[in-house]
């Protein structure tokens, strides 16, 4: 069965924010136009960061809404001038939480574009009862209020800042969306698992762990597994590391001369693992019976 296919614009409405289809009409649009859409929220201003382009029912979320026109000069002045007001009602909300003595951080003020709603995004420990905070932001700003609780990530991608690295957070420059990122990634990664050094200015594991994850989990597989025979040129050993981006292995050798113990580093290509079946019988090309149930015996 083939999947319909639809053609749509990707649209942000927040620098870094998610990538949202919608239906271009007869309008030509490009990457950089902006575009006033229709949304669940009501009318809204975006940005196009994907020009029009072909996508399967299973890439949209339906009903697929529709862009309602190509920006004005008036939309823009619009567009600016709620941005202005963002700031008036931030500091407006700031002074209503500290008058009802409520346990939240404000974070961000967003109006919608026609001004029929204004959400308040903030951070709290646990549940908080804004019931009469809300009766007295709606009674300032004459129209319908939101307020919307949100985690630590979201509150760094909203402020942004300066990582570990010395760049700017990727959640406010330019990802999207979270992924999940577990301990495991980290543990593949060969990194610190002390919490403080791979998290990030909001707590949570770095976002980054998960960038090169499926390349650490390919080369982790083509990798011998610890404590394995391989032959070497130089015999057969013990795999006792592996360096995974640099493609190679520690494997520990005995030297049948003085029967002295010495850990060599070999590239990957470079050595062959040895199944139970075959050990014994690579072994006798350069090893004497004896040294042969040695090796057997450590296994």
């Amino acid at each position: 069965m083939n999947d319909n296919k639809y053609r749509v614009v990707g649209v942000r409405f927040k620098k870094a924010g998610k990538i949202y289809y919608f239906d271009p009409q007869d309008f030509e649009l490009e990457k950089g136009s902006q575009v006033i859409v229709e949304t669940a929220r009501g009318i809204e201003f975006g940005d196009v960061v994907v020009g029009i382009k072909e996508v399967t029912d299973k890439e949209i979320v339906a009903p697929l809404k529709k862009v309602v026109r190509m920006v004005t000069e008036e939309d823009i002045q619009t567009h600016e001038e709620n941005k202005l007001k963002e700031q008036e009602a931030f500091e407006v909300a700031t002074e209503k939480i500290a008058g009802h003595n409520l346990d939240m951080k404000l974070v961000d003020v967003e109006f919608t574009f026609d001004k029929n709603k204004i959400i308040f995004y903030f951070t709290a420990d646990g549940r908080i009862d804004f019931r009469e905070l809300v009766k007295d932001l709606a009674s300032v700003f004459k129209t319908r209020i939101e307020l919307r609780q949100i985690g630590v990530r979201d509150e760094a991608k909203m402020i942004g800042g300066i990582g570990p690295c010395g760049k700017s957070l990727c959640c406010a420059t330019w990802l999207g969306d979270f992924d999940p990122v577990t301990i495991k990634m980290a543990k593949e990664q060969n990194l610190s698992l002390n919490p403080t050094k791979i998290s990030g200015i909001c707590g949570r594991l770095f976002c980054c762990l998960r960038y090169e994850h499926e390349h650490y989990h390919e080369a982790i597989r083509q990798m011998p597994a610890i404590g394995s025979k391989v032959k070497t040129e130089e015999g057969i050993g013990e795999v006792v590391e592996t360096v995974i981006l640099g493609g190679k292995v520690k494997v520990k050798l005995k030297n049948p001369m003085d029967d002295v113990e010495e850990i060599k580093t070999f590239f990957l290509d470079d050595i062959t693992p040895v199944t139970k079946k075959k050990l014994k019988q690579q072994l006798n090309e350069k090893k004497t019976d004896k040294e042969v149930k040695d090796l057997e015996d450590k296994k």
